[in-house]
């Protein structure tokens, strides 16, 4: 059997034990709840930029869908009016065949229009041609 004094020692010793691993436990609990407060700010702030970022996706969104109607009505009344002026639209397929490097005599034949006005705008596409002023003012 044990000595009393002996007891009483491992009984001490045990205590001991045990009251630095609660304190560790305490600890480690604290730093455990301070590093989850931290993670739940930075999910908060995520969360918040997400939602920034939402709206103006969308915000962009609707921009975009205003500007492709606006479009949609231009490109609609860019026909109407090459439609209503059959000579305008000889001139714009001559300004198309310039374009793709047709000369005096491909637009005379192709087009239908007149030879000093063929040769004009072969003037004109070459002076734009040579212009970056000009050029990017297209």
């Amino acid at each position: 059997m044990m000595s009393p004094g002996l007891f009483w020692v491992l009984l001490a010793g045990v205590a001991v034990i045990a009251i630095v691993a609660l304190l560790i436990a305490v600890n480690v609990y604290r730093r455990l709840q301070a590093s989850e407060e931290k993670y739940y700010a930075l999910v908060n702030v995520i969360r918040n930029e997400i939602k920034v970022m939402n709206s103006g996706s969308i915000g962009v969104g609707r921009r975009l869908k205003q500007v492709e109607s606006r479009l949609n009505i231009t490109v609609e009344k860019q026909q109407e009016l090459e439609n209503r002026d059959p000579g305008a639209l000889a001139y714009n397929q001559a300004a198309k065949l310039m374009e793709m490097g047709a000369d005096v005599d491909d637009l005379v034949s192709s087009c239908g229009i007149a030879r000093p006005e063929a040769e004009l705008m072969a003037l004109l596409h070459r002076e734009i041609k040579t212009s970056p002023a000009l050029e990017s003012g297209r």
